[in-house]
């Protein structure tokens, strides 16, 4: 990570931060009776894991750790210090996960990575979610935090998300036909130090190519890495860069110990949606995918992603109205909301062909040593960055300068 002094000074005097106690009430109380439920009805992991979803959920929103802008104004500016924050998260995921997938145990209990096949589809895949990432505002986990948080546009996104998610598991049959390798863990093919190390070498390139093109583009690099726009507050927010990927990998880490593999997001979005279309009367369960799938029939508190995913959209509640950030807007311009349903569609879409989102994919995918990790990455770079050059025709901005804290 690379620190400058050149980043803005810190104001002088700043308003007292007006929390929001009725939605922060509501959100806390939430979160515990959900976890007491969990306990009680399917197991104490569960009820652990909807902690965890709903830390995350705070993390993401206080430390506005999110993937889509900082590609967005990377490519559009070459500013480099979300990239640069997420090259660190990773580095700290790998030496991390990488010994106890290599043991396959951790504390007693059976651990397993996210391990895909790398093809054709995970390649289209990716690039049709990197498009949905900046039409849709979010990517996964931006979309949850953001409609937690009272982003009133980012519901759209993530209805639309769920339609393109059902929509893909219809037809994914054909999609699975196309030529791939079969699933490759890099940990278990070249041993774990060759793993780490080609790993940790592959992410300082990475965030030296950052850096070089930042400071060749302004002369200079601009980093909020350890500090914000306003005084850090941990239960207000805003946090600096470097707390939110050390937090994410920590709760990510903690979730390969309670389910036995790490986070996820968007299985659950796909099985929302077939169960809506199953409650209808539609015969989702003859289709290729939802056979091989047997959370179908299971109650959605059993699935631990579902768990996760709503903890996360409460977690987030109660971290913007702790920061007095909680207003939603029901205004929302036509154009703004036809990018929200396009990006919607392709991000459900794509996660599916490519058996993930950022974090299935890409932070877990990665975490995981997963070969498809590495065919995730440049491909939903690459379609971020048509992405980028497609927001105006939805009236949408493109940033050029990454804020201290947009929290």
């Amino acid at each position: 990570m690379s620190a400058n002094a050149s980043s803005l000074p810190l104001p002088s005097a700043l308003p007292p931060i007006q929390v929001n106690r009725k939605p922060l009430w509501i959100a806390m109380l939430l979160v515990l009776a959900g976890a007491l439920y969990l306990n009680q009805t399917v197991s104490w992991r569960q009820g652990a894991l909807w902690v965890v979803g709903a830390l995350l959920g705070v993390t993401l929103y206080h430390a506005s750790f999110g993937f889509t802008q900082a590609w967005r104004v990377f490519v559009s500016d070459r500013r480099g210090a979300g990239l640069r924050a997420q090259m660190l998260m990773l580095a700290v995921g790998v030496l991390l996960f990488f010994p106890f997938l290599a043991a396959g145990t951790l504390f007693g209990q059976p651990v397993n990575g996210f391990v895909s096949p790398p093809g054709v589809s995970v390649v289209l895949g990716a690039f049709l979610f990197g498009i949905g990432m900046q039409l849709g505002g979010g990517c996964a986990s931006g979309t949850l935090f953001a409609v937690g948080g009272g982003n009133t546009r980012m519901v759209v996104t993530l209805l639309f998300f769920i339609v393109g998610s059902v929509i893909a598991t219809a037809n994914f049959g054909w999609w699975s036909n196309l030529p791939a390798l079969a699933p490759t863990s890099l940990i278990k093919t070249w041993g774990l130090a060759p793993a780490l190390i080609a790993n940790l070498a592959v992410f300082a390139l990475i965030a030296w190519a950052a850096t070089a093109l930042e400071k060749r583009r302004h002369g200079h690099v601009i980093s909020f890495a350890s500090r914000t726009g306003r005084p850090v507050s941990l239960l207000q927010g805003p946090w600096p860069l470097i707390w939110g990927g050390v937090a994410l990998v920590a709760l990510n880490f903690a979730t390969l110990a309670l389910a036995g593999r790490p986070w996820g997001i968007t299985s659950a979005f796909a099985l929302w949606g077939a169960k809506a279309l199953d409650a209808v009367g539609a015969d989702v369960a003859t289709w290729a995918y939802w056979s091989k799938q047997p959370s179908l029939a299971a109650p959605l508190r059993q699935d631990v992603t579902t768990v996760m995913d709503i903890g996360l959209m409460l977690g987030a509640l109660a971290a913007a109205s702790a920061a007095g950030k909680f207003a939603p807007v029901w205004k929302v311009p036509a154009r703004s909301l036809a990018g929200a349903v396009v990006g919607g569609l392709l991000l459900g879409y794509g996660a599916r062909l490519a058996f993930g989102c950022n974090i299935g994919a890409y932070f877990s995918g990665i975490l995981s040593g997963s070969l498809h990790a590495w065919l995730w990455l440049p491909a939903a770079f690459a379609g971020s960055a048509l992405g980028v050059r497609l927001r105006p025709l939805f009236g949408l901005a493109v940033e050029k300068t990454p804020p201290a804290s947009s929290c």
